[in-house]
């Protein structure tokens, strides 16, 4: 018999989101690849065989053979867009949208976004690191293998070049998988008299800064890519300012991802799609003939209806006619201190399945196989088949619809990560 590092069996459902080498569209969403009492054999964190425990139990054995006891198996979630990384809090804005002002209405008084950016700053490197430890540590425990981490509360040279240093020193360390976006258009700071100087700063000065330090990253030595990012949304940046923005981004060979139609519908979404950007985040007033073009598009719409929630919205954005109009949808918790103070994709997918009308299968693939090519990783995680990372999730029950059936819980019962299961609810 052939030994390897983990051989999984008595799996009740293994649910590989097997895809054909693309994300999934359209009635392909609802396809989950679904293997039926059924194992998994992994070797030096890859995964090598999938198949019915019968067949592999011939065949495999292993040191470290965990008995599933009739449980689900599925593949790890991949969070692809978060702004993790940053310090303090804002429980005090929590309660005044709860007495009737809105977000922007926070934002444009100095505080959201702003308030963050004081609290950063004024941060030590050993606080941003403890603080980010911790809350990978949380996401891993509800199920997310893999996640994007924007910076976007420095909005200076200095301190966006610290996060994205905290980012890369934790993911040296961690076993999740980390990818680090810049997102230094996330605001104008207070040192600008307007979007458009500091667009010509973003350009001129920190994105060259960023591509620097990236050059000698340990994320640059994996092949990990950077991403740019951009919140394109009026009275922040403009269309114009963001196409710029992702343009020199792009210029410096990092991929483009935009913030579109949260509030108000500028036109991000084609902008974004002609310059072929990998993903374009929230759609929540994202006109049909604009998701229509995303549809035709190889861009992925990521929809974050964790923030809808939060914000106690009764509008979400429309993901039912996104998919059916055969688009790449992905949905992430936009995990952040303001707008979705959530590490949960499992609360995630039950809100998207509850207000946006999708299936568990759908929300699934969702959070796995699309996620991953929204943050360009598509070929390597996002589910279950042989020569990709043996990133996995146990469920506590033997159907993988109690993902998003509980909510407020936790329906996962161990976490495997390249290969290892590193935690357990018990």
């Amino acid at each position: 018999m052939e030994s390897v590092d983990l051989l999984l069996t008595n799996i009740t459902q293994l649910v590989t989101c097997a895809g054909s080498g693309a994300p999934k569209r359209g009635a392909a969403m609802r396809d989950l690849g679904i293997i039926e009492g059924a194992a998994l054999a992994a070797q030096d964190g890859v995964i090598v065989a999938v198949g019915k425990s019968e067949d592999l139990l011939r065949i495999y054995r292993s040191e470290n053979h965990e008995d599933c006891r009739r449980r689900a198996v599925i593949p790890g979630f991949v969070d692809c867009h978060t702004h993790a990384i940053f310090a303090g809090n804002r429980l005090d804005e929590f309660e005044m949208r709860l007495s009737g002002a809105t977000y922007m209405e926070i934002m444009a008084a100095g505080g959201g976004i702003r308030k963050t950016m004081r609290a950063t700053r004024a941060a030590s490197l050993d606080d941003l690191r403890e603080t980010l430890l911790e809350r990978i540590e949380r996401m891993m425990q509800t199920g997310t293998t893999t996640a994007e981490i924007k910076t976007g509360y420095g909005l200076d040279v200095e301190t966006e070049v610290r996060l994205l240093e905290v980012i890369d020193w934790a993911a040296e360390r961690y076993p999740m998988r980390l990818l680090p976006t810049f997102l230094g258009a996330h605001a104008v700071p207070p040192e600008f008299p307007d979007a458009e100087s500091y667009t010509r700063h973003v350009i001129e000065v920190m994105l060259p800064a960023v591509r620097a330090w990236y050059a000698a990253s340990w994320f640059a030595r994996q092949g990990t890519p950077l991403f740019v990012d951009v919140f394109c949304e009026q009275g922040v940046f403009d269309v114009d300012q963001a196409r710029r923005i992702l343009q020199a981004g792009q210029a410096l060979g990092m991929a483009a991802k935009a913030h579109v139609d949260e509030f108000v519908n500028l036109g991000g979404v084609p902008m974004a799609v002609a310059l072929d950007a990998v993903s374009v985040d929230h759609l929540d007033v994202t006109p049909d003939h604009e998701l229509e073009r995303l549809a035709a598009s190889k861009t992925v719409g990521i929809m974050l209806p964790a923030v809808n929630f939060n914000l106690g919205s009764h509008h979400y954005g429309s993901a039912r006619r996104l998919i059916d109009a055969g688009g790449i949808l992905a949905l992430a918790t936009d995990y952040n201190p303001g707008s979705a103070p959530t590490t949960s994709i499992p609360m995630t997918m039950a809100i998207a399945c509850r207000y946006q009308k999708l299936t568990p299968a759908e929300a699934l693939n969702a959070v796995t196989l699309n996620a991953a090519y929204a943050i360009g990783m598509g070929g390597r995680i996002g589910s279950i088949e042989v020569g990709k990372q043996a990133d996995l999730l146990i469920l506590n029950e033997p159907d993988y619809r109690a993902a998003a059936y509980e909510f407020g819980g936790n329906p996962i019962w161990r976490v495997g990560a390249k290969g290892a299961l590193l935690w357990h609810s018990w």
